[in-house]
């Protein structure tokens, strides 16, 4: 029977915190009875990430799961879409593996897909500050800021966070797009949405609970530059007209 919703669970060397991930998002579906596959994509970790996942999956007989697992670390926009390429339901969320977002904000953005009103929904730690538990460091949040400015800038996307690592698409309108998309690493999010509002998707900005985890292993200078080049090179493939093919 085909999923009314695929999970993506993108991971790049997280053996030790995924089983626990893995267990709030079976109990969730269960509670929920939501028809659901599992989708874990690691990103060529160099620890147990895969084994761990397998073991834990293992034991799951009523939820579809699966690992896909290869050598090279490519990114986690290159995991996201391999996740998205492989899903079964015409519903897909991605999740980041540390569930910043817990799971159980899913139906805040898979309803209003499956109502028709929107292709593209993601969580939004901006709109409404309240719903953050535990705030990332000064220093991030602040930095976090810039970029989505920058963002909003460059790109003409009117939305305040683009990096919340909790999205939900309409495949049936998204999937065809993934073949533009140009961006493997953390620039991934902007390009995302920029193409599906470039090709007339509808969008919604949601706010959701966030709890920042100091695990995290963004670095805030070396990958903050890498984002500010990323969103470049969207402008620029824009202005080549790659993304209209």
């Amino acid at each position: 029977m085909k999923p009314d919703i695929s999970i993506i669970i993108p991971a790049f060397e997280e053996q030790d915190r995924l089983g626990a991930s893995l267990e709030k998002v079976v109990e969730y579906l269960r509670s929920s009875k939501t028809l659901a596959e599992i989708i874990v994509v690691d990103d060529g970790s160099r620890d147990e990430t895969a084994r761990s996942a397998e073991h834990f999956l293992s034991n799951i007989y009523d939820v579809e799961t699966r690992v896909i697992r290869y050598e090279q670390n490519r990114g986690k926009g290159f995991a996201v879409k391999t996740g998205l390429l492989a899903a079964s339901a015409d519903i897909a969320l991605f999740s980041d593996a540390d569930l910043s977002t817990p799971i159980g904000e899913t139906q805040k953005l898979t309803d209003p897909i499956r109502s028709g009103e929107f292709d593209v929904t993601f969580g939004s730690r901006a709109l409404d500050r309240s719903l953050i538990g535990t705030h990332q460091p000064w220093r991030r949040e602040q930095g976090g800021k810039v970029f989505n400015l920058v963002v909003r800038t460059l790109t003409g996307l009117p939305f305040w966070d683009t990096q919340c690592g909790f999205k939900a698409f309409n495949l049936v309108k998204f999937r065809p797009l993934l073949e533009l998309m140009q961006i493997d690493r953390f620039g991934f999010d902007v390009e995302f949405l920029y193409v599906a509002n470039l090709h007339g998707l509808g969008l919604s900005e949601i706010p959701v609970r966030w709890d920042n985890d100091e695990r995290s292993k963004v670095n805030v200078f070396r990958d903050s530059l890498r984002m500010f080049n990323e969103v470049r090179e969207i402008r620029r493939n824009a202005r080549k007209g790659v993304y209209k093919k």
